[in-house]
């Protein structure tokens, strides 16, 4: 009998258990269509599709997880989702149209408003509510929340600006003139967590500039390789040609995209040496020349094992395995995907992985 038992314990312990875990997903939204694409990353692959806002643009989430914030330009609206079932909980009227967001680690919402004089409107999570919009000079394009929640970062691509808007007072901080619109950008942190260097993408750069937090002040500029080989896109992303860059959770690397090269390049941090790139697909077409993916934002696993390439030319996400710097996916999505972000939800509960997936 006590064999038999012995034997059962084995059966029981082999068997997948539900246990809490952390969950990791990255969601998508497809710029010129209706729906949201959550990709599962331990298996590279579409896992839940609900039909979001047309003309939608950032995508952000409630620290615990429980809702997806999405910007939408075509009503001027933050549109609220419960994360389970996506479905629609509310539409925040916003002081003018949006672009980007980002959320702080107490759960308001910040949103970088494109419109009329520009501002940051600030939607109270409880409420969802604006309940405070914040002057400053230019139409916003992307915001960002610094890692040790202090601060929003945001980017002006008409008057050329990026302001920092302190989250303890939300008021301006203060302001970084540069030479072109600023784009997306990624930070880098000193080792107690604070904001140490920016990289800012501008209008027209094939690259980046670094902004020194501390200094306040552009200190490098970076231009990308040139590309070895033309590849097709439409005209309208010349004014753009880098438009997605990302820091590794490790701050160990940079990794920056490049729409004419249709490639990732990666740099290593602090010093911003060159240590390789990643080819992604490209579209061949009888008669021309290959077609570029459109690469456009970037995010990463929180192991920093993968990282997760939108390609607005294919209709795809490219999964990238950063350590052997290598495609491991291309992932079907839908129309024209751009923003891309990363959600765990924290103590899930799950079904224990195997040991493939748990390698990721």
């Amino acid at each position: 009998m006590t064999r038999i038992f012995r034997h059962l314990w084995i059966a029981f312990a082999l068997l997948p258990l539900a246990a809490q875990a952390d969950t990791v997903r990255i969601y998508v939204t497809n710029s010129a269509g209706d729906a949201v694409n959550v990709i599962d990353p331990a298996r590279n692959r579409v896992v839940q599709t609900f039909k979001g806002p047309e003309a939608m643009h950032g995508v952000n989430f409630a620290p615990d997880g429980s809702r997806v914030y999405i910007s939408n330009e075509s009503q001027s609206t933050l549109d609220v989702f419960d994360r389970k079932s996506g479905k629609l909980i509310k539409q925040v009227p916003l002081s003018n149209r949006p672009n980007n967001i980002a959320v702080a680690k107490d759960g308001r919402i910040a949103v970088g408003i494109a419109r009329g004089d520009g501002a940051l409107d600030i939607v109270d999570p409880a409420t969802l509510t604006v309940k405070k919009t914040i002057p400053v000079h230019g139409r916003l394009h992307n915001v960002y929340v610094t890692p040790d929640g202090k601060y929003v970062l945001a980017g002006s691509i008409p008057n050329k600006l990026l302001t920092v808007i302190d989250l303890a007072t939300e008021t301006v901080a203060f302001e970084v003139k540069m030479s072109a619109g600023v784009r997306p950008m990624a930070i880098e942190t000193n080792p107690d967590g604070s904001t140490k260097r920016i990289f800012a993408q501008l209008s027209d750069l094939n690259g980046f500039a670094v902004v020194d937090f501390a200094e306040r002040k552009e200190v490098a500029r970076i231009e990308l390789p040139k590309p070895a080989k033309d590849f097709e896109t439409d005209g309208g992303r010349n004014t753009s040609p880098s438009h997605g860059i990302g820091v590794s959770p490790d701050n160990k690397t940079l990794w920056v995209t490049s729409i004419p090269n249709n490639t990732v390049v990666v740099y290593s941090l602090p010093d911003l040496k060159m240590i390789g790139h990643v080819d992604l697909p490209a579209l061949k077409v009888a008669g021309h020349d290959p077609i570029s993916a459109v690469a456009n934002w970037v995010t990463f696993t929180p192991n920093g094992k993968l990282v997760y390439v939108s390609n607005a030319g294919l209709r795809s996400v490219t999964a990238i395995d950063t350590r052997r710097m290598r495609v491991k996916k291309v992932i079907r999505v839908g129309e024209v995907p751009k923003r891309i972000n990363t959600l765990v939800i924290r103590g899930d509960f799950v079904s224990r992985p195997s040991r493939r997936e748990s390698l990721l």
